[in-house]
């Protein structure tokens, strides 16, 4: 890597999975239009994340992060925006409910369009065009003015993540997540769900342990934190124009932060030894994940952390393993191995969806939920082996009731998928299905914490 930084230095390196924009001066203005806008985000809110992941690290909390494959122009709604944030709330109490310890909350939003292709063209009979990357890229339709790579599109995806975060924050700081209403939080179809019951039986006790504290002088007014929360956004690193532009100096520290989001990650695809998207990253001072999948050996991954995390700060770097659920038994306990011999604080998160899709029998892209439970429960028996800690989830999820993924207790049939199948990219967890694996998870946490302490006794 180089040793001068700048946000532009990763031109210099190898880029993978961005798209070629024909017209350099329509990029040059789209950019431009960029830099003259205010920051989505605030240096400040990103050390305060890097904080909360740095307890993470140590083991003292838990990582949910969640939301879109894909976020779109189309489905771009305050409806579900909302239903997305009310899930994740629901899960987090869950899983807070479960382990007795922070959890802290990052949501795949306000900024997730752009996805990875394996091919820059797509083509269907004789014709050819760009493949689709996402909606601040080009659009999904098949025809030659929708998938013509516009640099406008990051215009309007800006303004999007915008108006996504002013309601974020407006639901996590305007009284939304007052744990007074986590009966409230239960969507209307999640009575089909056997889980619904469950969580309104923990709603029962977190009411009933309010009430306790009401009557000892504890309440909103003493302590605001019981009518408001802490919620993050974040998404993949990859269109490399777009997060340079975003990228400003912080003007407390002088330090470089791109302000698209609280935290960014770079995907299996483009962390490599020389990769642009690892050059742009290293030298921004936002907390970082990076998906670690089969093909990753534990040298390339410590030569990574060197590069991203040289001061070695706890908080600063999320692992994501995204392995398989077939693959999580050999693939992971070599690496857990490698950066704790190594030294390295890191914060390790499990994404079971990205190595478990498959193509069902009637055409669809799914997910099987005990697939993912699998690589769940593979990832928290890793930890367990080598005595780290299985520090976070990261699942593709939204609070529609959609039918992408097969299986769970409301038993998605694949006949079923095509019923509600409504993802721009990749099969997403409906709402039941969310809550459903944070139960699970939440079952695997606390034998975890009981395990320590009875290790600690």
């Amino acid at each position: 890597m180089s040793k001068a930084w700048t946000p532009a230095s990763w031109q210099e390196f190898e880029a993978r999975h961005l798209p070629h924009y024909e017209d350099a001066s329509a990029l040059a203005e789209a950019t431009d239009t960029l830099v003259s806008y205010p920051p989505l985000v605030f240096a400040g809110e990103a050390r305060a994340l890097q904080a909360e992941l740095a307890d993470v690290c140590n083991g003292h909390g838990f990582l949910l992060q969640g939301g879109d494959c894909a976020e779109s122009f189309a489905e771009f709604h305050p409806n579900n925006i909302r239903d997305t944030f009310r899930v994740l709330l629901q899960m987090a109490v869950v899983l807070t409910f479960a382990s007795k310890r922070p959890v802290v909350k990052v949501g795949r939003m306000a900024g997730q369009f752009a996805k990875p292709r394996s091919s820059d063209t797509e083509t269907q009979g004789d014709v050819t065009l760009p493949s689709y990357f996402g909606d601040n890229v080009n659009g999904i339709e098949f025809d030659a003015k929708t998938r013509r790579n516009d640099p406008q599109r990051m215009v309007r995806a800006y303004s999007q993540s915008a108006a996504t975060l002013n309601l974020l924050r407006a639901f996590a700081g305007g009284g939304y997540a007052n744990l007074r209403q986590v009966h409230q939080w239960t969507l209307d179809f999640m009575g089909r769900s056997p889980w619904a019951d469950r969580f309104s039986d923990v709603a029962d006790r977190i009411g009933e342990a309010l009430d306790f504290m009401d009557a000892c002088g504890i309440n909103p007014q003493t302590l605001p934190q019981l009518e408001r929360t802490s919620f993050y956004t974040s998404h993949e690193a990859l269109l490399l124009p777009y997060e340079q532009a975003m990228t400003r100096r912080d003007s407390l520290t002088g330090d470089w932060y791109d302000t698209s989001a609280h935290m960014v990650w770079i995907g299996d695809r483009t962390r490599f030894d020389g990769s642009a998207h690892i050059e742009f990253a290293r030298g921004i001072g936002n907390p970082l994940g990076m998906k670690c999948g089969p093909s990753l050996s534990p040298d390339a991954l410590l030569r990574l952390l060197d590069t991203l995390n040289p001061a070695r700060i706890p908080g600063r770097i999320t692992l994501i393993a995204r392995f398989g659920h077939d693959k999580v038994e050999e693939g992971l306990p070599p690496l857990l191995r490698a950066v704790r011999q190594e030294g390295h604080p890191v914060v390790w998160s499990c994404d079971p969806m990205h190595g478990n899709v498959v193509k069902s029998a009637s055409g669809y892209k799914t997910r099987p939920f005990d697939r993912i439970l699998r690589e769940v429960k593979s990832f928290f028996a890793a930890h367990r082996a080598e005595g780290t800690h299985p520090g976070g989830v990261h699942v593709e999820m939204t609070g529609q009731d959609v039918t992408e993924c097969v299986g769970g207790a409301v038993a998605i049939t694949d006949e079923a998928l095509g019923d509600r199948y409504h993802t721009h990219c990749d099969p997403r967890l409906n709402a039941a299905q969310s809550l459903e694996l944070a139960f699970l998870v939440a079952e695997m946490l606390n034998r975890e914490m009981v395990g320590k302490s009875r290790d600690a006794a």
